[in-house]
């Protein structure tokens, strides 16, 4: 019989690959345990995915943010991955406000860099597995088909120069590591695209929104759902992934839907990128191609529009 600190949650679940013992030796005497870390878990995509594993594996999972654990702090990391026997992390801590990135240099590496060497460093050193989450702005956008795995990275801004930098240092000390890029995320929590279209609506009569951007409006549940597809596999294909939901539209698009499913009457005008500069460049095109993680992982995919739909109902609800 296995005693357990009763401050530690431990459930027995589909731990994947319980292979790489090393420091966590306890860990043989219940092979098929997992203790899953979610760092960011105050974000869009950290709660959607409280949400989806509570619901699935209760009881498995510790939620950090910022406040309950320094990323940046390389002895904080590691003396918490090894306290509480982690095997899994799933990194959605991600510095994201990427015209603010441009100036804020130092903080946004620290994050998207710095915190990443972090979690590989004391997930390699004691055996646990990580998924982390990075983005289509490492492409430049210059592509006119869905950007696949293997394409060619080069970004264009701060954030995506920062992220593409964590994906390398994360493969290079933690090989075995799952990194899903994802793009034009939205959920009920947080604030994002969705969300200020709808803020807009009850203030302005017009609303410019550009529409030579091309890219998928991704639901963060369904991202969550995913992951947890991942964690609960037979099977650990380390690697990049792409995922995003089916489709693809222009900001345009995105904010068209929006209004017609909240049936908002708004005059929406759009407008050429040059029309509305930003501090940040942002890919011109950035559709993501989704076959690598539904061949691997079965994984099925919603489309953007009944996400969006889905989501709303959700927005809607917890206004009244």
């Amino acid at each position: 019989k296995i005693s357990i600190s009763t401050r530690r949650t431990v459930c027995s679940s589909m731990m994947t690959n319980p292979g790489k013992i090393r420091n966590f030796a306890v860990r043989k005497q219940y092979i098929g345990i997992m203790k899953i870390l979610v760092t960011g878990a105050n974000g869009q995509l950290g709660n959607e995915l409280r949400n989806v594993l509570e619901a699935e594996i209760p009881g498995c999972t510790i939620y950090t943010d910022r406040d309950e654990l320094d990323l940046t702090d390389a002895k904080a990391v590691e003396a918490f991955v090894i306290d509480n026997e982690i095997t899994h992390i799933v990194n959605c801590a991600a510095y994201t406000a990427v015209d603010k990135a441009e100036e804020e240099k130092r903080e946004c590496a620290a994050i998207n860099i710095d915190a990443v060497k972090n979690l590989a460093v004391a997930a390699d050193a004691n055996g646990a597995k990580i998924i982390h989450i990075s983005t289509d702005y490492v492409f430049d956008g210059t592509n006119h088909r869905p950007y696949k795995e293997s394409d060619k990275v080069n970004p264009i801004s701060q954030y995506g120069t920062t992220k593409r930098k964590g994906e390398t240092a994360l493969l290079a000390l933690a090989p075995d590591s799952i990194i899903i890029r994802t793009a034009w995320l939205y959920s009920s929590y947080g604030h994002n695209f969705v969300k200020t279209m709808l803020r807009l609506a009850e203030s302005q009569k017009e609303i410019r929104v550009v529409s030579d951007q091309l890219g998928t409006p991704t639901n963060a549940r369904d991202l969550a759902r995913a992951i947890m597809k991942v964690l609960k596999s037979h099977q650990w294909v380390g690697g990049i992934y792409h995922f995003t939901n089916e489709g693809a539209a222009s900001w345009y698009d995105f904010a068209h839907a929006i209004f017609r499913i909240a049936g908002k009457k708004v005059k929406l005008t759009p407008i050429p990128t040059e029309d509305y500069p930003t501090p940040a460049s942002r890919p011109a095109y950035s559709i993501l191609d989704r076959s690598r993680i539904k061949a691997t992982y079965g994984v099925e995919i919603p489309h953007w529009e009944e996400s969006l739909e889905d989501c709303m109902k959700l927005i809607n609800s917890n206004r009244q």
